[in-house]
């Protein structure tokens, strides 16, 4: 038969088609796969399509022949994810804060297309999430974007930094000033994204809120400063001790706790805590926390039976803690 004008592309839509509308469950016979390529204008024969096939799986596609004379066909097998890890990449998205609501789904509907068409269906249901709350900043990926770039080419950036006024509106801090950092990382905590950097203005490491980061502009004129600060820093560690990622000066805190509860500081610190049993059942520990009002909230939500032993200031400023959430009721 002659050739149509788009024989060239025969292959790539045949490997489209396989693609797209074939898994393990649902097999596509060779005149399936003829009829599906005239749809897109391209002729084909049965000997035709075999060889199209052959050259398929000689380049490396799994591409497996089922032979059943009820339900038999050819399908895609080797696919680069696998359900259960496209679903991981599918909750991670909708579970992201910092990660509008359009660009949630304009992802997870690229992520589905991964999956083919029948085992998509089964991320959709992973999207659901009841509640969650996302950022409004639809920027994000550029910001994101423009971070990488300044640390990859070594200089400093400028920014607005927003925060939520009552009318529910996103507007600049310290009256549009604009905040001259030099970035340095990009840590994901407490299902937000944030900037770590050194503030040049004060001289010390400082983190931003992405989502809250507006007209990012790259100073090539000039290097980033904060060499001696970041040489030796712990990314992991300034995380886990600066709770939700507030500010606070850093102490080592002596805490007295329950022996069954050691998990709980465990999660949040790390293994690198010393540790010493207190006897009847309790244990000692130290810490280094952020001390702030975040850190004391935190303790409290532990309850009674964890008590700060330690620095007596820390202790002092705990009790007084307590005390001003008293005087409310």
């Amino acid at each position: 038969m002659a050739k149509s004008a788009n024989q060239k592309m025969k292959l790539l839509y045949l490997l489209k088609i396989l693609t797209e509308k074939s898994d393990e469950s649902h097999c596509l016979s060779t005149q399936e796969l003829i009829s599906q390529l005239a749809a897109y204008g391209i002729g084909a024969e049965r000997k035709s399509i075999y060889d199209d096939i052959e050259c398929l799986i000689h380049f490396g596609y799994d591409i497996v022949n089922v032979k059943s004379r009820s339900s038999g066909g050819y399908y895609l097998a080797g696919r680069e994810f696998e359900l259960p890890e496209l679903k991981l990449l599918v909750d991670a998205v909708q579970a992201s804060r910092f990660i509008t609501q359009k660009k949630s789904r304009e992802l997870i509907s690229k992520i589905e297309k991964l999956a083919g068409p029948y085992e998509g269906k089964q991320l959709q249901r992973q999207v659901f999430v009841a509640g969650r709350v996302k950022t409004e900043n639809e920027s994000i990926y550029y910001n994101v974007d423009r971070i990488h770039k300044a640390i990859q080419d070594n200089v400093p950036v400028t920014f607005t930094y927003l925060s939520w006024n009552v009318k529910k509106e996103l507007t600049p801090r310290r009256q549009g000033k604009k905040y001259h950092i030099s970035p340095w990382a990009l840590a994901w905590q407490d299902e937000n994204y944030y900037l770590i950097a050194y503030d040049d203005e004060e001289e010390r490491i400082k983190h931003f809120r992405v989502d809250k980061m507006s007209r990012i502009t790259e100073l090539p004129g000039e290097m980033r400063k904060g060499v001696e600060a970041f040489g030796e820093f712990d990314i992991a560690a300034y995380t886990n001790r600066t709770f939700n990622m507030f500010g606070g000066e850093e102490e080592t805190v002596a805490l007295r706790l329950p022996e069954n509860m050691i998990g709980i500081i465990l999660d949040r610190f790390g293994k690198d805590i010393d540790i010493r049993m207190a006897g009847e059942g309790m244990v000692s520990v130290r810490i280094k926390a952020a001390v702030s009002r975040q850190f004391y909230g935190w303790l409290t939500g532990l309850g009674a039976e964890i008590t700060v032993t330690g620095p007596e200031h820390v202790r002092r400023g705990y009790i007084d803690y307590l005390e001003n959430i008293m005087r409310n009721y």
